[in-house]
């Protein structure tokens, strides 16, 4: 188990660097091309970067309490309450891209086109290599035994990387059939999932930090 936190360690510390570099060119891009789409991807990885932040920060602590007498139960609730928080931070960011959707909707801007789709690309480009990085360490363990401060960064990745194919989407059908409406559109689907992934997280984790048993089928 010790050795997987390793691992897992790791991986996220490498998603952390490639996800910041990301972030910060969607969105100088996306405010110069004022593509939401795009914006929603940047600020949608920054609210990963800072979750990402603080699972990596959990396994810090994890690794220097593991064997402290301080923790007679152990470490592993540490990840899961810092699963909660991510759980957490992926819902407002998922909330927040509905609301900037629905007002593009209602006030739309124009969308610099060309540059929009080259960063988008990069950015999924970023997101692909993140999910195989976090992939090789996702496994489908039982719930008693899931480490779901991982999972909620897998979870946070693989958010980043639909809304990188979403806003690709977006930008190339309103680029060459005009239908610039389906930039904010897209964004709000997007948020819509990322909604739904943060409320089935959020479940999880508080399932096992209150201890709660599962229902018999």
């Amino acid at each position: 188990m010790h050795t997987h936190a390793q691992t897992h360690e790791r991986k996220t510390l490498l998603v952390i660097i490639l996800t910041l570099l990301t972030m910060v060119a969607e969105i100088v891009f996306g405010y110069l091309s004022h593509s939401m789409a795009l914006l929603a991807d940047g600020y949608h990885m920054g609210t990963h970067a800072l979750a990402l932040g603080l699972t990596y920060i959990a396994y810090l602590f994890i690794r220097k309490y593991n064997d402290s007498p301080r923790f007679p139960r152990g470490t592993e609730k540490i990840g899961t309450l810092t699963a909660y928080t991510s759980s957490l931070c992926l819902g407002l960011t998922g909330l927040w891209i509905i609301w900037e959707a629905a007002d593009r909707l209602l006030h739309p801007v124009h969308i610099i086109f060309n540059e929009a789709i080259l960063v988008a690309c990069i950015g999924l480009a970023v997101n692909a290599a993140c999910v195989i990085i976090m992939e090789s360490g996702h496994t489908h363990e039982p719930q008693k035994h899931t480490d779901y401060n991982f999972k909620a960064a897998y979870y946070h990745i693989l958010a980043d990387a639909l809304t990188s194919i979403l806003a690709i989407l977006a930008l190339i059908i309103g680029k060459y059939l005009g239908w610039t409406c389906l930039d904010a559109l897209i964004g709000l689907l997007g948020g819509i999932l990322i909604v739904r992934w943060a409320v089935k997280l959020l479940k999880d984790t508080v399932a096992v930090l209150i201890d709660m048993q599962p229902t018999a089928q």
